[in-house]
């Protein structure tokens, strides 16, 4: 079924939506977030929230009933946090839909509606599950309240996938000079703003922490003059993804001070890569996380190889209780 066609038939049975909940768990709910950033910045009347799964069952909202849109996601579909989830909003009257990679696995038993993404294949192919939720939200605001921009989101929609695989092709040399760089690194800082703000998240969190066991850091570079710049030296690594949108002055501020004082600073900035003349300008802040986080990939591969740490690696995932 057509992602439009989704949000058609849960307006049909529900005409006045007020609340979309977006539900994960680790680099499944980073990817969320673009589609809540949207919705936020967008609609007048949808409330959209962005939960931890385990926090969602634990202390779930009390406007989750038939007035609400609840959006879950798991890569593999079965996170055990994010199933119970899925059921839970689907008991409390919910229209729920459960994003995945892996038909018929546990977070397909329960919701409304199911959408597959594809994520082996390709770099573009593992920005599917970003890009599929994003676009239920443009559908959600577009269908509910209206979007004077909805034409320019759909082309962006349609471009953003050969833009990610031509761009992943250039950036190998850079990647490999940042392995080689920051492979012994004792801790790297990641930072960003937009809607590209959880991609720094998972970056952090998951190809760092979870899978190479690196220590780092992760936030907002609105935030960065509100605390963490006082970390900054000439020996501290630091990964800022420059956005092509509303927030990149933002995003200069901290670039400037971290070269004023010397930092070990790597920029992936979605300017070189053309974002802005494939996308239109009214749209393009949305469209960063997919371009930036594919790059990213990249750098954690070659991160991977050059430390001969492969990224399935764990210590504790999936090997014992917890």
């Amino acid at each position: 079924m057509e992602l439009k066609e989704i949000i058609s038939k849960i307006k049909e049975k529900q005409p006045k939506i007020k609340s979309v909940f977006f539900v994960g768990c680790g680099a499944s709910k980073a990817e969320l977030y673009p589609a809540k950033y949207f919705l936020e910045t967008n609609a007048k009347n949808l409330r959209a929230s962005l939960h931890t799964a385990n926090e969602f069952n634990y202390a779930t909202p009390v406007s989750v009933d038939n007035s609400a849109i609840v959006i879950t996601c798991s890569l593999g579909g079965n996170t055990p946090e994010t199933v119970q989830a899925t059921a839970l909003a689907k008991s409390l009257g919910a229209h729920v839909i459960a994003v995945t990679h892996v038909d018929g696995s546990p977070i397909t038993e329960k919701p409304d509606f199911v959408v597959l993404h594809r994520f082996q294949e390709s770099y573009s192919a593992k920005q599917e599950k970003m890009t599929k939720v994003l676009t239920l939200a443009v559908e959600i605001l577009n269908q509910f309240e209206g979007y004077q921009h909805y034409d320019k989101m759909i082309d962006g929609l349609s471009k953003i996938y050969d833009l990610v695989d031509k761009s992943v092709t250039t950036v190998l040399p850079r990647a490999i000079k940042f392995a080689e760089q920051y492979k012994d690194a004792p801790v790297i800082y990641l930072m960003s703003s937009g809607a590209t703000l959880e991609v720094s998240y998972a970056f952090s969190i998951c190809l760092m922490m979870e899978m190479q066991w690196i220590n780092s850091g992760n936030f907002h570079d609105g935030e960065f003059f509100h605390g963490p710049f006082e970390i900054v030296d000439k020996d501290v690594p630091f990964v800022l993804l420059m956005n092509d949108g509303r927030t990149r002055p933002m995003d200069s501020r901290a670039l400037d001070f971290l070269n004023r004082f010397g930092a070990l600073t790597t920029v992936i900035d979605a300017k070189d890569f053309g974002l802005g003349s494939h996308i239109s300008k009214e749209v393009v802040d949305y469209f960063n996380p997919m371009l930036i986080n594919s790059i990213l990939r990249v750098y954690a591969e070659q991160m991977a190889i050059i430390r001969n740490h492969p990224l399935a690696t764990r210590r504790y995932m999936w090997k014992i209780e917890y």
